[in-house]
């Protein structure tokens, strides 16, 4: 919550730290392929794309799909959302032909 609220604010390095901070706790209890973990890596990869580091946002997006690949059903909405997030990069990035293989 605090680091969507940063992000929010254009305080992207708070939003990065939140969510970080949030990733540590979970996986003291968490499997690193468990489901929960997907939807916070997903966000970090939001905030990379928001400041324009775009081969961080991909490095976080991907962590997102490959949990989400192994974890949930593969017609589950969350995997649209996945490709879609690192098309969208691929597009910032002027990388159109991988956007598209995305896509």
């Amino acid at each position: 919550m605090l680091g969507m609220l940063k992000d929010d604010q254009g305080k992207y390095q708070e939003a990065v730290k939140f969510y970080e901070k949030s990733l540590e706790i979970k996986r003291k209890t968490l499997p690193e392929d468990d489901a929960s973990l997907a939807p916070t890596y997903s966000n970090i990869g939001e905030v990379y794309r928001n400041m324009g580091e775009y081969s961080r946002a991909l490095e976080y997006y991907e962590k997102s799909l490959k949990i989400i690949e192994i974890s949930l059903h593969p017609t589950h909405p969350d995997l649209a959302s996945s490709y879609n997030n690192i098309g969208e990069v691929y597009i910032n990035m002027g990388e159109y032909s991988k956007a598209l293989e995305i896509y």
